[in-house]
């Protein structure tokens, strides 16, 4: 489980300190800002070392690049929403509750992480091939966790579905579709927004 959520290696990390993990913070949350309303590309070291008020050498310190910027913007949520289907070893729960119980984790963890979460679907030309096989490999730890769920609930019972691959893509392909439309101020707030689209995702999987 640790392999896979470690950070796809590309430069060497600075020693961090409360110090340092707060300046870190304080470029990834400009520049996410800077990422979402004008996209990659038209975002520079220049426009975010600006709205920092900073010298270049100081976001230098801390990260490469801009892509660099951008990937760790998009790891998070990538780890949190590629983890939602981890469950305890000794969690003897039935399988239903765990898939919906996951199902609203992975939709809460994408809403939480806006916009960064969204950056894969908006811009996945962006990235490294280094940095797309550790994605893939969370993403199919995500699908080996879910789909023997999956299988386990429709045999006892609680789901009703024929492809399982085809249902767990379907199911988990809501809150992909989130980037598209998604708004934080719009008429349905995050904690409803995030109950409305667990419910259409529990009707995909069948559950009775």
């Amino acid at each position: 489980m640790t392999a896979s959520r470690s950070r796809p290696r590309s430069h060497r990390q600075k020693t961090v300190t409360a110090g340092t993990d707060e300046k870190r913070e304080r470029i990834l949350k400009v520049a996410e800002r800077l990422f979402a309303a004008q996209g990659y590309a038209n975002t520079t070291i220049e426009q975010i070392v600006r709205e920092l008020g900073v010298t270049k050498p100081f976001v230098y310190y801390y990260f490469h690049n801009k892509q660099q910027i951008f990937e760790t913007l998009s790891w998070q949520p990538a780890v949190e929403c590629f983890t939602a289907m981890d469950f305890a070893a000794d969690d003897v729960r039935p399988a239903h509750v765990k898939v919906t119980e996951g199902l609203e984790r992975l939709i809460r963890a994408t809403i939480t992480h806006y916009p960064a979460a969204f950056f894969p679907y908006r811009e996945p030309q962006v990235y490294r091939p280094q940095y797309l096989a550790a994605q893939k490999k969370l993403a199919n730890h995500f699908y080996d966790c879910l789909c023997p769920l999956l299988e386990q609930g429709r045999r006892d019972g609680t789901f009703d579905f024929s492809e399982t691959r085809i249902t767990a893509l379907a199911a988990c392909s809501l809150p992909g579709f989130l980037y598209a439309w998604y708004r934080p101020d719009g008429r349905l707030g995050p904690d409803a927004m995030v109950h409305e689209l667990s419910r259409l995702a529990w009707r995909v999987i069948g559950l009775h």
